[in-house]
């Protein structure tokens, strides 16, 4: 049987996973990321796929054919312009007196959809939001204080939940005040054939990339599945600082625009380690369930820890937070364990030993 020397196996599984990685987020190199203090699309100008845009102040007076994900501080898509697919932001306030064919998500300050504007659907959380425009589609709102102004239309239904409400517009569907909208998101098992087999899908590349972990680095990753069980506090600890902290350095780094490149690279590296995590938060669990019953198998633990929290994702109210706690456990255990094995590569725990002091009853030789 021919084995494999262990650079190449390792290069193997490096292009395996890379592979994997694309397969299931689809077109995420042909995004288009730019940063700086303010963001512009030119009105004459085209962006032909999805925007990731990190900035103070994002503006949109051009044609964005794909979904734009701005991440700052004011996002304006002006009178003219046209955002083909969905306007994802996270930012202080939100304008828009284009035209977003999809869908609008936004957790902002303020979001106005101006008088000339026009969006598919709206999902927003903010201290006020203000309908003069046009929503096609449905509209769901968490907001201190909801307007729809009167040349504001809903052509669905308005599902809010606001301190304040004034409706001087056009709802065509139905109103109706939500108070679970403001209890954060809610979790329904997965219905529908198209939705059943994606989640069939991603729970079948995880778990192959699981086996291909265990395949290639077997001890390394039975001591991430040993230090996450026998300190599961610790690691989760790690993993919440890792989740905070690298995130907050990419976007500091993506200031500058020397930056940029490590932004980027850093980015798809992060998310790499973040899905190697909660695969290795899952194969914790297994082990540490196969171990109650005196079972030592990684192979069964893996399947065991899968089948598990895809069980455990699934509960009411508390789904999310079972799918968070196994994802920090994982990325914590890993961080650990890659920081131990570096400490011991960079000769931190190879220092000269100390003389032995002799025994009581031995008599030190004269010098």
């Amino acid at each position: 049987m021919v084995t494999l020397h262990s650079t190449a196996r390792r290069a193997l599984a490096l292009a395996l996973t890379v592979t994997l990685v694309l397969s299931v987020v689809p077109g995420l190199a042909a995004a288009e990321t730019r940063t700086g203090g303010t963001v512009v699309v030119g009105q004459n100008e085209t962006v032909r796929g999805d925007l990731d845009a990190f900035a103070g102040s994002v503006v949109i007076r051009g044609t964005v054919t794909g979904d734009v994900n701005a991440f700052g501080g004011d996002v304006f898509v002006a009178q003219g312009a046209r955002v083909g697919g969905d306007l994802n932001v996270a930012s202080g306030s939100i304008r828009v007196a284009g035209t977003v064919d999809g869908g609008v998500s936004g957790a902002a300050g303020d979001l106005i959809v101006l008088e000339s504007g026009s969006v598919g659907s709206l999902e927003a959380g903010a201290g006020t939001v203000t309908i003069d425009g046009t929503v096609r589609g449905d509209a769901t709102v968490g907001a201190e204080r909801l307007v729809v102004g009167s040349a504001g239309v809903v052509e669905g239904d308005l599902r809010y939940d606001a301190d304040r409400f004034r409706n001087d517009g056009t709802v065509q569907g139905r109103v109706v005040r939500d108070r679970s909208i403001s209890q954060g998101p809610e979790f329904e098992p997965v219905s529908g054939f198209g939705d059943a087999v994606l989640s069939a899908y991603g729970f079948l590349v995880s778990l192959l990339l699981g086996g291909l972990l265990l395949l290639v680095f077997p001890r390394f990753s039975s001591r991430v599945a040993d230090r996450a069980v026998a300190d599961p506090v610790r690691s989760g600890g790690v993993g919440l600082l890792a989740l905070v902290a690298v995130p907050l350095a990419l976007v500091l780094f993506a200031i500058t625009i020397v930056g940029i490149p490590i932004t980027v690279v850093g980015a798809l590296l992060f998310a790499v380690l973040a899905w190697v995590g909660t695969v290795y938060g899952r194969f914790a669990v297994g082990e540490w369930l196969t171990a109650l019953v005196d079972v030592e198998n990684r192979w069964l633990a893996l399947f065991v820890g899968f089948l598990a929290v895809a069980v455990g994702v699934r509960l009411p109210l508390i789904g999310w937070l079972v799918e968070l706690l196994v994802f920090l456990l994982g990325l914590g255990a890993l961080a650990l364990v890659a920081y131990d094995a570096y400490r011991g590569r960079s000769g931190e725990e190879s220092e000269p030993a100390e003389p032995a002091e002799p025994d009581a009853g031995e008599s030190t030789p004269p010098a």
